[in-house]
């Protein structure tokens, strides 16, 4: 297993850290680096907590772009101390640091810190002056000089203005000019731009990239379960934050790693928690980007935790999970801690609780030890294989016959629906649509027996099915 960051794929490519103290504006340089949405941006300091990755491109040359956490370098214990040691893992990954200040706060003490860790362990540092938008150059960045890091860049992250000039002055010594071949010698210029164009090339990533291959893994669950736990698990690397507090992770981080031959994209998520105990707003936009972590995975991980009750959240965020159609594996994390008297308890609630994801495979593990992640992640496999399932028309139909010969469904007044085809009608989750008439009238229950059948019938564990009827026209009804 390895992550995206060590992953041969990106070993040309040049990686730039986004450092500074709290809400400086990194997460905002980062969205527009990358032109997403990847990084919660909100005015309030500590939002980022993990290191993130991105891709961004200026002009023809791409570049690997670092998002990290609001670093206080002199921080010993606690979150913050978490927080600077993930900053340094990226400092240490980069090839060129952009140093982030506050351009209307002006140098602080904190600056200073960091800028003394920076001459210590940073290969290159570009001091880049934030919030100057409608300032002079000279006076957006006088007083900063004093910091001894070369000339300040002004730019305004939100507003887009400088970045594209810093940038480029941070990826010159990777950008190595148009190489003419010998044989081009003599040629005419368009001979020498084209040789140009084909160096860039082997550094760019190619088109068709394996990220459209990979399984997106969403892990989710209650606050402090062991999310992230599980994720540095996988990974075999302490790329999260771990720590015994709720609400550690706000964002949802996103990391590709390999795991037995496959490619895979782990998504680690804000603990959910009731709409009655959210109040910061900072938590409430992470609960968007859990639930838009969610719409944009193929498989999620349900993580429970065996040392407290299972509760109505936890079916409301197995709830979220099935309204989106995603697949599904429940895990029950810290299993090794419970005696035989709790773990009786667990599995008697899990029945009772979550009783409706019955079609998902059920695992007992250990983050921390390691315990029942490998059989975790064959469950992991075997979901998203059955979500993305090509169902063909006439096995389809068959099994749709026999599941009416087995069980016709219910009369309704003088009429019985008659299903006479079925066909798929999309993947993730897979949809089976019938095909008959006074198909109005079939009843949930019997939908759902459609649905038992054709999951048994085809293997689909692991993902919601969705059956949906269509009635053809009646012939003999009046025309108007």
């Amino acid at each position: 297993m390895r992550s995206a960051s060590t992953d041969a794929s990106s070993a040309l490519l040049p990686v730039v850290a986004l450092v500074g103290r709290p809400n400086v504006g990194k997460s905002t340089l980062f969205n527009r680096l990358t032109r997403s949405r990847s990084a919660l941006v909100a005015d309030a300091p500590g939002l980022t907590r993990d290191r993130q990755y991105g891709r961004g491109r200026i002009g023809e040359t791409p570049f690997i772009v670092i998002d990290s956490g609001g670093f206080e370098p002199v921080a010993r214990d606690g979150i913050a101390a978490l927080m600077a040691r993930q900053t340094r893992q990226a400092i240490v990954e980069s090839d060129v640091v952009i140093f982030l200040v506050d351009g209307r706060e002006g140098p602080s003490g904190r600056d200073r810190e960091i800028t003394d860790e920076l001459r210590r362990t940073a290969r290159r540092v570009l001091l880049a002056v934030n919030k100057t938008e409608g300032r002079p150059r000279e006076q957006a960045v006088a007083e900063f000089h004093e910091l001894g890091l070369g000339e300040p860049w002004p730019i305004s992250a939100a507003h887009g203005d400088g970045v594209r000039e810093l940038v480029e002055a941070a990826l010159e010594p990777f950008v190595a000019p148009p190489a003419v071949p010998e044989s081009a010698e003599g040629k005419d210029a368009k001979d020498a731009e084209d040789a140009g164009q084909a160096a860039t090339a082997r550094v760019a990533p190619a088109a068709g990239d394996s990220a459209h291959a990979r399984v997106r893994v969403a892990v989710v669950g209650r606050p402090n379960v062991g999310k992230s736990t599980l994720i540095n698990a996988l990974l075999g690397e302490e790329r999260l934050i771990a720590f015994d507090q709720p609400g550690t992770t706000r964002d949802a981080v996103a990391v590709d790693f390999e795991h037995a031959g496959r490619a895979y994209t782990l998504v680690d998520t804000a603990g959910l928690r009731r709409r009655s105990r959210v109040d910061e707003a900072i938590e409430k936009f992470s609960i968007v980007k859990t639930l838009q972590a969610i719409e944009q995975a193929h498989v999620c991980v349900l993580l429970l935790d065996a040392s407290q009750d299972v509760s109505d959240q936890d079916a409301t965020i197995a709830g979220y999970v099935l309204e989106a159609g995603r697949a599904l594996v429940v895990a029950v994390n810290k299993w090794d801690l419970a005696d035989a008297g709790e773990r009786e308890r667990v599995r008697s609630e899990l029945d009772r609780t979550l009783h409706f994801l019955r079609f998902a495979k059920w695992h007992f593990v250990s983050a921390l030890e390691g315990f029942g992640i490998p059989a975790l992640m064959r469950s992991v496999q075997a979901a998203h294989a059955a979500a993305m399932a090509k169902l063909p028309t006439p096995k389809l139909t068959r099994a749709l016959r026999e599941a009416v010969e087995r069980q016709p469904p219910p009369r309704r007044g003088i009429t019985r629906p008659k299903l006479r085809y079925a066909h798929q009608g999309g993947q993730n989750p897979p949809i089976v649509i019938v095909h008959g008439s006074a198909l109005d009238g079939v009843p949930d229950a019997y939908r759902r027996y459609l649905e038992s059948w054709f999951r048994e019938r085809f293997a689909l564990t692991g993902t919601p099915l969705r059956i949906e009827f269509r009635s053809g026209s009646n012939p003999y009804a009046p025309r108007t």
